[in-house]
């Protein structure tokens, strides 16, 4: 689950992680006062799930508190659009107002699980407010990464070498690595996925400050924690993939006009992989789960249609705990329940698959059956044609 860069600060804070002061607000008259309140020089900063705000004009220096209730009342209402959002943008409701820092190196910070070593890696680089990813291409001997033995957790050793690593002295270094210290306990404490800096500041005052904030928790860790868990923004989310989540469905939009129904993210990826290799697109990632019971089917049918760029649905399904005779029955009675005017192509493998495919292909509604991966993909490319 996204959360929104003051909830972030607020979340560091409480692990005494070093932030900005600042306050969010939701009217220009109230980001006036939050200046007022913090000496008057400001950022002024669109509060939405992207990055690049600065490039795309959500981001603003005030030098006065009239300066900064003129910015936020720029950015307030505002469709932003920034590379991440699409070219629709992302409609800005509230800004953060943040005492402006005197900044003189920008540094990055970032933590995330790797899932080769099955570890926590935290990763540091002297190359901050600039996406790691480019940096990695550009210049990897510029990242520097630490693993966690999740036995002991971070080490205060690793956290002063990533610090000295960063090209911080003396008492900075010091500071440095205690804030990549609380920053793991941040981390850890509250079930992050991601959780990063970018960019990490020491200030002219010698003061080390995460100057951004973008923490990402993990969906599954939730129930442990309900308040975090109310911070969720739907109105920052993709409509479908709210919709889905209803029904404990993993939806991700994507661009194509094939929609996939799939049960399993491995298959889901494959599934995807071989319409591109057809020469046509994937209009979304949706994961039914292992059941794949009729329920989860016409749901998942809901919300494929919902969207306008499907022109034809592939549902591939494995039965391994399920049976594929249950499945067909299950995509039947979906089908009959749920109007469908585009064309939809049935591939089922595993326990029963015969059985699936006589009573598909002897049922009365408008199915194409897929032999095989290729074949079902090809029959759904064709399908597309007509």
């Amino acid at each position: 689950m996204k959360i929104h860069e003051f909830q972030a600060k607020e979340l560091l804070r409480r692990f005494g992680v070093p932030v900005p002061r600042g306050e969010v607000a939701l009217t220009p008259e109230r980001a006036e006062e939050i200046a007022g309140d913090l000496g008057g020089r400001v950022i002024v900063k669109a509060q939405i799930h992207a990055g690049g705000r600065g490039k795309g004009g959500g981001v603003k220096l005030a030098e006065t508190p009239a300066e900064a209730g003129a910015a936020a009342a720029d950015i307030l209402g505002m469709q932003l659009v920034t590379h991440q959002t699409g070219p629709r943008g992302q409609h800005v409701k509230q800004v953060l107002v943040e005492a402006a820092s005197n900044i003189e190196r920008e540094l990055y910070l970032g933590m995330t699980l790797d899932r080769a070593s099955s570890t926590v890696v935290v990763m540091g680089s002297s190359e901050g407010g600039v996406e790691i990813e480019q940096v990695a291409a550009r210049s990897p001997e510029k990242i520097l990464v630490e693993q966690v033995d999740p036995a002991t957790g971070l080490l205060p050793f690793q956290a002063t070498r990533l610090a000295l690593g960063l090209g911080l002295s003396g008492t900075t270094a010091r500071q440095g690595a205690t804030f990549i210290l609380a920053l793991y306990k941040a981390y850890e404490g509250t079930d992050c996925s991601l959780a990063e800096i970018n960019p990490l500041v020491v200030t002219e005052e010698g003061e080390v400050l995460a100057l951004d904030a973008k923490i990402n928790l993990d969906d599954n860790a939730l129930f442990k924690h309900d308040e975090l868990a109310s911070w969720r923004d739907l109105d920052e989310e993709d409509a479908l993939e709210v919709e889905a989540s209803k029904y404990d469905l993993n939806y991700i939009k994507l661009d194509g006009n094939i929609g996939c129904m799939v049960n399993g993210a491995g298959l889901a990826m494959a599934t995807m992989d071989i319409i591109k290799l057809t020469g046509a697109e994937p209009a979304n990632f949706l994961d039914v789960g292992g059941g794949a019971s009729a329920e989860t089917v016409e749901n998942g049918f809901r919300i494929l249609l919902s969207d306008p760029n499907v022109k034809a649905i592939l549902i591939n399904i494995f039965g391994g705990i399920v049976r594929c005779d249950r499945v067909a029955e299950g995509v039947i009675q979906a089908r009959q329940n749920v109007e469908v005017k585009v064309p939809i192509v049935v591939r089922l493998a595993g326990t029963n698959a015969d059985v699936a495919a006589v009573i598909l292909e002897e049922s009365e509604l408008d199915f194409a059956v897929g032999h095989g991966l290729r074949d079902a993909a090809d029959l759904v490319v064709e399908a597309l044609k007509t």
